[in-house]
């Protein structure tokens, strides 16, 4: 007896392993499963590291990256792709020569520094992805320490943050989140959606009696997965940060650390 099978849309993740499971590729294949759309990954960089921090970092061949990529769009094409850890200038060419060549919703993460402090993108890669990669995204999702970098300046409140995201997207031309999850003395989390024409406030309350690594990859594979089903960019960003801020409440212990649940009840 034929059974009715369920089609899935496909997402793509493009960035680097974490070999503790709860940052980079790992977790956003994790979001895409949990969230409903079948995930596929291509591999800018291996990591070794923990919820303590990064030991080591061996980068992709360039042309391997571009091999994941062709594998990947010529069988399995993406609705939509999000980008991590691109690690260097030679991987972000291949990617941005291979995307302008393909029609998918891009979410950017310009994942700069770990939470524990490991610098995940040479600093000859950053204008780079800003000149070639940025122009590509349908939204960009620096985190407080990603913007202050971006703008040559610390961002110490909310109002800062709205100016942030407005002056991002003079900068860069695209939609921008601005992630305020780090922001300190205030009892919510706060990120701000600016799209060039209207601003969008998404906050949650604090959640301080867990310590947690990869929500920042979380949130955007989690935007990533709602675009791929067929969300508006406003809505995808509010499924986003309700889904985050689910997994960072109801984490879940690990050893002597703290995990997100990925599969926190929909």
């Amino acid at each position: 007896m034929d059974k009715k099978r369920v089609s899935l849309p496909i997402a793509l993740t493009v960035a680097g392993t974490d070999s503790g499971g709860g940052a980079g590729v790992q977790a956003d294949l994790k979001t895409f499963a949990a969230l409903g759309v079948h995930g596929c990954a291509a591999i800018t960089c291996l990591t070794a590291q923990s919820p303590k921090g990064v030991r080591a970092i061996l980068s992709s061949p360039a042309e391997f990256l571009r091999q994941q990529l062709l594998a990947v769009f010529s069988d399995l094409p993406p609705v939509a792709v999000k980008t991590g850890m691109l690690y260097n200038a030679e991987l972000i060419h291949v990617l941005v020569n291979f995307l302008k060549e393909h029609t998918v919703k891009l979410v950017v993460d310009p994942v700069m520094i770990s939470t524990s402090g490991s610098e995940l993108l040479q600093s000859d890669a950053v204008q780079t992805m800003c000149e070639e990669l940025f122009p590509l995204a349908d939204l960009v999702t620096p985190n407080l320490d990603e913007s202050a970098r971006l703008l040559g300046r610390t961002i110490e409140n909310q109002k800062e943050l709205q100016l942030a995201a407005r002056e991002l997207y003079e900068k860069f031309g695209r939609p921008v989140l601005a992630k305020g999850g780090h922001l300190r003395d205030t009892e919510e989390a706060v990120d701000v959606l600016w799209d060039g024409e209207q601003e969008y406030t998404f906050s949650k309350p604090f959640i301080t009696d867990v310590s947690t690594h990869g929500t920042g990859c979380t949130f955007s594979s989690a935007i990533t997965a709602a675009l791929a089903l067929g969300y508006s960019l406003p809505e995808a960003v509010e499924a986003g940060k309700n889904y985050v801020s689910r997994s960072i409440e109801s984490s879940v212990k690990i050893a002597e650390h703290y995990a997100l649940n990925w599969f926190n009840d929909q």
